[in-house]
């Protein structure tokens, strides 16, 4: 029997069995749509992040005085390096004050832009009359830099100016999920409007272009004023600044960075031995660590999808032993007119191939679309993991292929005679 004609019969004997073979092809589905629908999320997750904190560019990097970590605790400065002195523990936990942060973005003469920037409240409510936001408004106080070194744009009105800095006074620039809240899809109606942040009158300047959203947030649930004002209303003054740099070509980064250290460790009155009690940060580090911590989960994933092909070899090979019994006779039928083990052996193995690769075929399909869905809702492109396909495939052609090797050998060294007269 030609091979082209053994697939056929193998085929035809799959389709004949649609219950046994939709329960085992339903399994290992199920097991495959988990790794592949897992992963395409978190590509699309991947997709979302890298476009969020890629905003500033490659070509920036941020100075503060604690290391910053998204997915756990917000550790101190970093451990001293081999020979350097160990730093004073009052040293350590010392902030980066306004007077620091001035006397640095006045002397950083590098090419570049600066912003001194500090984050003011995470809980503000917002009115306008008898309209008002729930309390997850950020309030953030910068300077004239501070929207495009964040990768803002104005949809209307003005940015701050230098005189809005150093006055403090109450004016504002809204983000798009407040300017919607309140003037709908018009954001030049919100300009030179009077609105109320936590009971304090503010003036709107200005609106901002909508930038979406990342890790659970939104990027446009904001309110930016000065620093200063910030300082006045929303924050206590032992609070830290952070110090943002943007250079014109993402070459001159790390030059940029040394004489940003250089020019910062005598503001902080550090010795040549004492290490640095700040961090420097480039602006791709957020996206770095934001990865390396999707990893885990894709590891997860895989071992859950692994686990689930692992159980459904298992159902798959008892089926096949099932169906060598149940056929039993029809074997020893084939081996009296002349069939050969060869043949039989591949029958059972093209079953149970066949099977397995039904159910990538549905796992796959499922997986991309409720991982797609998951796309939809943080509003990023279309995602087709090309990489997941070929390894759950892969997969599913293994365990196909090790869940028929018994089944067939038994069925290839069933006894002609015996198996004619099995009932």
């Amino acid at each position: 029997m030609k091979m082209r004609d053994t697939f056929r019969l193998a085929f035809r004997t799959v389709r004949s069995n649609k219950l046994r073979t939709g329960i085992t092809v339903a399994i290992i589905a199920f097991g495959i749509m988990a790794l592949v629908g897992i992963n395409t999320a978190i590509d699309a997750m991947k997709q979302k992040f890298t476009e969020s904190f890629a905003s500033m560019g490659a070509n920036g990097f941020t100075i503060h005085y604690r290391d910053f970590n998204f997915f756990g605790r917000r550790d101190e400065v970093k451990k001293e390096k081999k020979g350097e002195k160990k730093e004073k523990q009052s040293n350590l936990k010392k902030v980066i004050t306004k007077e620091e942060a001035q006397t640095f973005k006045r002397s950083f003469k590098f090419p570049s832009k600066v912003s001194i920037n500090m984050r003011g409240s995470t809980d503000a409510i917002v009115s306008l009359g008898d309209k008002k936001t729930t309390p997850t408004v950020w309030v953030f106080g910068g300077d004239e830099n501070y929207t495009e070194l964040n990768g803002y744009t104005l949809a209307a009105g003005r940015n701050l100016n230098e005189l809005d800095v150093e006055s403090g006074r109450n004016v504002v620039v809204l983000g798009s999920d407040i300017v919607k809240r309140f003037f709908g899809d018009n954001p030049q109606s919100a300009v030179e409007r009077i609105i109320k942040i936590n009971g304090i009158p503010y003036r709107v300047i200005g609106t901002l272009e909508s930038k979406g959203s990342a890790i659970g947030r939104s990027w446009d649930n904001i309110v930016v004023t000065s620093y200063n004002n910030v300082r006045r209303f929303f924050n206590s003054s032992n609070l830290s600044f952070n110090i943002q740099v943007k250079v014109p070509d993402v070459r001159m980064v790390d030059a940029a960075i040394a004489e940003a250290e250089g020019v910062f460790r005598p503001i902080r009155r550090l010795t040549t031995t004492e290490a640095n009690n700040f961090i420097i940060d480039k602006s791709d580090r957020f996206v770095e660590e934001l990865l390396k911590n999707l990893g885990f989960i894709t590891v997860s994933a895989f071992v859950i999808g692994v686990i689930t092909l692992i159980g459904a070899a298992v159902g798959l090979m008892n089926i096949m032993l099932v169906a060598v019994t149940e056929r039993t006779k029809e074997i020893g039928l084939v081996k009296a007119i002349g069939g050969r083990q060869k043949s039989i052996r591949q029958q059972f193995l093209y079953e149970s191939v066949i099977i397995s690769l039904m159910g990538a075929l549905f796992g796959v399909i499922l997986g991309i679309i409720i991982g797609n869905t998951f796309s939809i809702v943080l509003n990023t492109g279309f995602v087709f993991p090309w990489n997941w396909l070929i390894i759950g495939v892969g997969l599913c052609g293994m365990v196909g292929l090790l869940a028929g090797l018994y089944p067939s050998w038994k069925a290839a060294k069933l006894n002609p005679i015996e198996a004619l007269r099995y009932e």
